[in-house]
């Protein structure tokens, strides 16, 4: 089995990928739920049906409990689940306060693996491993196109930047039934530049639209709302997988991203989906 995808073009006048092809995923309309998990984990395991149902029918519950508590929940093999939430901004810190939170939701960081990909001979004789950090629950995925006309795409930010698609979703909040339509950002993506490779530093610069902040992250997952700050450039001296995206209004950019090498090293060479 694999994950199919189509071929579509950027429609976005305001893109710097503007024109540009990209696969992107598409989906039927077949959602797996309680009982056909179970199914599956009944298989695989010598566990019974009712009482794997149970516990999937159990889980949501633990989960929103340890939420309520302010923890964060870690699941092996999947990843990092956290509360997130948006707030409206505010002149004084004493109108700071819990009604001013506004879209709550589920963050997620999934678990990531090293995987050897190679080796590479260095200047001094010595030979250095090549990986890349693969997402766990992703690394074996197999891609395909389709041409069934009942696939669906999904309404999603695509990364539409330097080159690559990630053909993947926001992170959950738009899980409905497809459109059809690829969804198109109104706020610009932000630019990254810096040198690359480079030997011992290079300094990160970031732009983007007049009125809205940029946040990034460095080590190759999708930036959100939680995400660093941008507010003046930094510096790195080790390779690295730079995104960020630009949020006005409450509302957030495309995904840019710039991979940062150095020296020879390509060690990081961002997630493996």
């Amino acid at each position: 089995m694999s994950q199919k995808y189509i071929k579509s073009q950027n429609k976005n006048s305001h893109s710097t990928a503007f024109g540009k092809y990209y696969a992107t995923a598409v989906y039927d309309n077949h959602f797996v739920g309680t009982e056909e998990l179970a199914d599956f984990i009944q298989r695989q395991a010598s566990v019974k049906k009712s009482d794997i149902k149970a516990v999937l029918q159990e889980l949501g519950e633990a989960m929103k409990h340890f939420f309520e508590l302010g923890q964060k929940i870690k699941l092996d093999g999947i990843g990092i689940m956290k509360v997130g939430f948006s707030s409206i901004g505010v002149t004084k810190v004493e109108d700071c306060t819990a009604a001013t939170i506004t879209t709550r939701r589920v963050l997620f960081q999934p678990e990531t693996e090293r995987v050897v990909v190679g080796q590479q001979k260095m200047p001094d004789g010595t030979v250095k491993q090549k990986y890349i950090n693969a997402i766990t629950l992703l690394k074996d995925i197999i891609f395909e196109e389709t041409h069934d006309n009942a696939m669906n795409v999904e309404p999603e930010e695509n990364e539409q930047t330097g080159g690559e698609n990630s053909g993947g979703s926001n992170g959950g909040s738009n899980i409905g039934g497809g459109t059809g339509n690829i969804n198109q950002n109104t706020v610009a993506a932000p630019t990254i530049s810096g040198v690359t490779p480079f030997e011992e530093t290079t300094t990160v610069n970031m732009s983007g639209p007049d009125g809205a902040e940029i946040r990034y992250t460095t080590d190759g997952s999708t930036p959100n709302a939680e995400s660093t700050l941008y507010s003046e450039a930094f510096t790195l001296s080790d390779s690295a997988t730079v995104k960020a995206i630009a949020i006005k209004n409450g509302e957030s950019s495309s995904v840019s991203t710039k991979v940062f090498t150095k020296g020879t090293d390509s060690g990081n060479e961002g997630d493996a989906n």
